[in-house]
């Protein structure tokens, strides 16, 4: 008390415990110069539709630094001060998600051509010094944190964080300044409270307050800085030195974080078209093991052929703006694993198939774990490994079979990035390729045609030919002679060998597995 009336006197002002929530800017359009052809229709709609019924609606986050860049966004995310469940009620297909944050899924179109629009309710920041405490995580407390709204672990970790409050609160729990922007498309202004416009003109990715009790109260962040450091460095960004430096010391707080939401992370990291440069930055950082398992395993081989050229069709593929599947990527790194695991078990005489499927299922024991359980991925992994020795077939009734199948793309695209690095033939690849297009006809023709060339290297194998014995002892039979073409003199009782009786072309089961 005497501290503070001493600082009055001399003009300075009491400190209070709390946090700066910044200052409300308003950036008119013909500052920020956002492009509104870049803005997707759908997040227009879902702001308007707020609006109209009396909410504050703004489009929030990376898609507003990304159009501050003049770039179109992939996602667009809304806040506003609407709960869930009006926001809900105001949207025919749209659904609550989530119990840490509580958000609404808003969806438009179906199948492969559907969007969603992830809208989120302004939060209210809080003292976690003040929040409910649990000892345990989301799994192991889950009883524990029902009914919640606002509670962290014993490491100051936040389990729940769903108490409604202002924007200019909203934006001071936000990450990064340039993702804490607020743009509303009704009347082309931005929202700004912590300087993210001047820190996007100045290439600065910087945490919002102390990044150390940041990164302890979402360990997730740390990732997240990594993913964003990634994504745009090649626009001149860099992480600023208060918020990159506590990045490694930080990483043990991972270890409490869900193995689903790690899970999730990694295939963010690898996925969103800056894989390659995500793995930079992770060795950069000192980050290259212990954030997860699986992506340590990915960072320790980026640099062998066969993953870093997954890693790169990968991101040339989401530039193009094609699809792509974890199944496949991962189904590249761990294929090294499948493969030795296989050639052990053809050592010991074991049936190829059955000797595949063995090691495979020893590959998810030993790097999948759980986080995926057996379902679709490791499906699409496993079919992906599978179909890799049945492109070798291609007489019969395989290869019509084989291009039938659903994840056919995904195996022969394995088989291509194969070829590419010489691991197989490079004109299997090509066969194949040409097969898939090919019409019902052509693809007969392609069949003869190969059928013709396996018979021709057969026939074209030397034979060898015995010199007539000295004593003038009878040769042996053909089929001895055949069987034991090494054989010394005196060997006339080597076992007959048993002829195999040749199944007609086409007949079933000829490919030596199951259609």
């Amino acid at each position: 008390m005497i501290k503070n009336f001493i600082d009055k006197l001399m003009g300075k002002s009491p400190k209070s415990n709390k946090p700066h929530f910044g200052r409300r800017t308003e950036v008119p359009a013909s500052v920020h110069r956002i492009d509104p052809d870049l803005v997707d229709e759908r997040a227009i709609h879902v702001t308007h539709t707020l609006q109209q019924a009396g909410f504050e609606a703004y489009i929030v986050g990376g898609a507003v630094r990304d159009l501050l860049l003049g770039l179109r966004p992939k996602d667009f995310d809304v806040a506003t001060d609407a709960t869930p469940e009006q926001v809900k009620g105001l949207f025919r297909r749209a659904f609550i998600i989530g119990r840490r944050f509580r958000i609404v899924h808003v969806v438009y179109g179906r199948g492969r051509d559907n969007e969603v629009i992830e809208v989120s309710t302004f939060r209210a920041h809080l003292d976690n010094a003040a929040a409910e405490q649990v000892k345990g995580n989301e799994r192991t407390s889950k009883r524990q944190l029902e009914g919640m709204q606002h509670a962290v672990d014993s490491s100051g970790r936040v389990l729940r964080d769903n108490v409604w409050g202002p924007q200019d609160e909203d934006a001071t729990r936000r990450d990064f300044t340039v993702n804490a922007m607020y743009y509303d498309p009704e009347s082309q202004t931005v929202v700004d409270y912590h300087g993210g416009i001047q820190d996007a003109k100045k290439r600065v990715l910087r945490m919002i307050g102390d990044p150390v009790a940041r990164y302890r109260e979402d360990p997730v962040r740390i990732i997240r800085a990594v993913r964003f450091a990634a994504k745009l460095s090649p626009l001149g960004f860099k992480l600023e030195a208060k918020t990159g430096k506590p990045l490694a010391q930080s990483a043990s707080l991972l270890a409490d974080v869900p193995q689903s939401r790690l899970f999730d992370e990694m295939l963010k990291l690898l996925q969103t078209g800056h894989a390659l440069a995500s793995i930079e930055q992770l060795k950069k950082l000192g980050l290259a093991t212990g954030i997860y398992p699986l992506l340590d395993v990915v960072v320790e081989r980026a640099d062998t052929p066969f993953v870093q050229v997954a890693l790169a069709d990968t991101d040339r593929r989401v530039a193009e703006g094609k699809p792509v599947a974890p199944s496949f990527l991962l189904a590249c790194v761990l294929w090294a694993d499948v493969r030795e695991g296989w050639a052990k078990r053809l050592a010991r005489k074991e049936h190829p198939y059955p000797a595949l499927q063995d090691a495979i299922d020893e590959v998810f024991d030993a790097r999948i774990g759980d986080v995926s359980g057996r379902g679709k991925l490791a499906a699409d992994m496993r079919e992906i490994w599978m179909m890799q020795p049945r492109f070798e077939k291609r007489v019969g009734s395989t290869p019509f079979g084989l291009v039938e199948q659903p994840r056919f793309r995904a195996g022969f695209d394995f088989l291509r990035l194969r070829a590419d690095i010489e691991e197989v033939d490079v004109r299997l690849a090509d066969w194949w390729q040409e097969f898939s297009m090919a019409s019902d006809a052509e693809r007969e023709d392609l069949v003869q045609a190969a059928k013709a060339e396996q018979q021709a290297l057969q026939t074209s194998k030397p034979r060898v030919r015995r010199a007539p014995r000295p004593d003038g002892a009878a040769q042996p039979p053909k089929e001895v002679a055949a069987a034991a073409p090494d054989a010394e003199p005196g060997d006339a009782a080597a076992p007959k060998k048993r002829r195999r009786r040749r199944r007609p072309a086409g007949a079933a089961g000829e490919s030596g597995s199951a259609e």
